[in-house]
């Protein structure tokens, strides 16, 4: 950003300015002084690999959240480059001084929420999405139902609204019948009982990703859990947080708490990595809630994300010795909120090296975003698909015909990728392909959730 533009006068209003700079969870000193400039984070920063400009790298984002906390104003310059960042924490991996920077930009983020200026119907549309749509089941329900008669119908946007068409191509496929009958029910092991688990089904994943959910309960329940799919639970807030609604974000993280933490479970498991980075910080979130600070922590321990999980437990002998053969070559994709924000590379790896026949290929720069980023691809198309086509760039040399990865939005992300630069590969959760390898392995019985089939 430039200096004249950084120190000009901001037409915001003094009360305003104020509301701002007042918000508790603005970016921290102690956060923001850690980063000592070095320069290391900027080649694993996704937008300053693209456009080769300082202040969309994190070490120029931080620099302006400094100037900030110094005292000038929130420009619409500063909030374009806070909005470009994909918040994939690439650079926490990559820098040596420890700076938190998802904290960061998370705390920027909603710091210049009072800055922005929406038209009345955006301020709609968002306040029904975010406070509304993500955090019911019900009108997730009806969402999704129309969502599955528009699909079904095969009508397409209009020529003449290219935008439109554009989100048409990223949006997921409804999958009927959705997850939601399967929330309050308890699913027994296979065999012997080894560990009770909770499972969080998400929100647009009980639409979109309702047969990867029951994959997931399916792969748990084969390797001796029982899964309780707990009855009051939420959206994790995740969205919020990266939108800038932490004080939604921490409501739901409450009824995500009182849904979960008196169940005695051995752990708290999610098949969605951007979920699980959000519901691992959510001591962060309620770090100054007297009532739920300490629950809060408690919480935060004992979610795992499934593939974290399963590699750290043995599977049992009858299962491993009757694994069925995935005979395919495979790369893995690492999303970014599991790498980076919760620092788990080999536990999916592992799971892919059990499975016999299958030959796992790694690609290059495989921990490098992929540009879904949350709603990211919706909001900032432009950098998102120049993120995708890069990645995409790093899969073809793999020369794999399956990708793998750990995050139903980096699968939808994906696939668009495979259809716009790709060369026809599947794209799978590692839970879908580990699966495959279990049904031989694992009798059905009526306790199960019904079986894989496209939706």
């Amino acid at each position: 950003m430039a200096t004249s533009d950084m120190v000009r006068t901001s037409h915001h209003s003094e009360p305003a300015l104020a509301k701002a700079s007042s918000l508790a969870d603005a970016p921290q000193p102690a956060d923001l002084d850690k980063c000592v400039h070095c320069g290391l984070c900027l080649n694993a920063c996704p937008t300053y690999r693209e456009l080769h400009v300082e202040m969309d790298s994190p070490r120029g984002r931080i620099f302006q959240m400094k100037q900030v906390a110094a005292g000038a104003p929130v420009t619409e310059t500063y909030i374009r480059h806070m909005d470009l960042c994909l918040a994939c924490r690439g650079c926490e991996s990559a820098c040596p001084s420890g700076v938190a920077y998802g904290r960061l930009i998370e705390a920027a983020k909603s710091q210049i929420e009072p800055y922005r200026h929406r038209s009345w119907p955006a301020r709609i549309l968002r306040g029904f999405v975010f406070e509304t749509l993500l955090p019911s089941r019900g009108w997730m329900r009806a969402a999704g139902s129309l969502l599955r008669v528009y699909q079904a119908t095969g009508l397409r946007a209009p020529g003449f609204f290219p935008r439109l068409r554009e989100m048409e191509s990223l949006a997921p496929r409804a999958e009927t019948p959705f997850f939601f009958d399967q929330i309050g029910r308890v699913f027994p092991a296979r065999g012997e009982r080894r560990y009770r688990v909770a499972f969080l089904a998400g929100c647009v994943a009980n639409v979109s990703f309702a047969r990867l959910n029951e994959t997931t309960v399916r792969v748990l329940q084969a390797n001796g859990c029982e899964v309780t799919i707990p009855e009051q639970q939420t959206c994790c807030g995740a969205l919020h947080v990266h939108s800038g609604l932490r004080d939604t974000a921490r409501g739901l993280a409450r009824r995500n708490i009182d849904a979960c933490l008196e169940g005695a479970f051995d752990a708290i498991l999610t098949n969605a990595a951007g979920c699980g980075s959000t519901l691992k910080e959510y001591h962060d979130l309620l770090e100054h809630d007297a009532a739920y600070a300490d629950r809060a922590r408690e919480f935060s321990t004992r979610v795992k994300d499934v593939t974290e999980f399963l590699a750290s437990i043995e599977p049992p002998a009858e299962l491993t010795e009757r694994l069925a053969e995935v005979r395919e070559t495979v790369t893995y994709q690492d999303s970014c909120h599991l790498a980076h924000g919760q620092g788990i590379r080999s536990a999916p790896r592992e799971l892919l090296r059990r499975i016999p026949g299958l030959t796992l290929r790694e690609m290059p720069l495989a921990d490098v975003c992929c540009g879904s980023a949350g709603i990211y691809n919706v909001v900032e198309t432009k950098m998102s698909m120049d993120v995708l086509k890069s990645k995409m760039a790093s899969v073809n040399a793999s020369g794999a015909g399956r990708i793998a990865t750990a995050n139903p939005g980096c699968m939808l992300q994906l696939q668009a990728g495979v259809k716009r630069f790709g060369r026809g590969q599947r794209v799978s959760h590692v839970i879908e392909i580990l699966d495959e390898a279990y049904r031989n392995a694992t009798p059905r019985d009526s306790a199960s959730p019904r079986p894989a089939r496209n939706g």
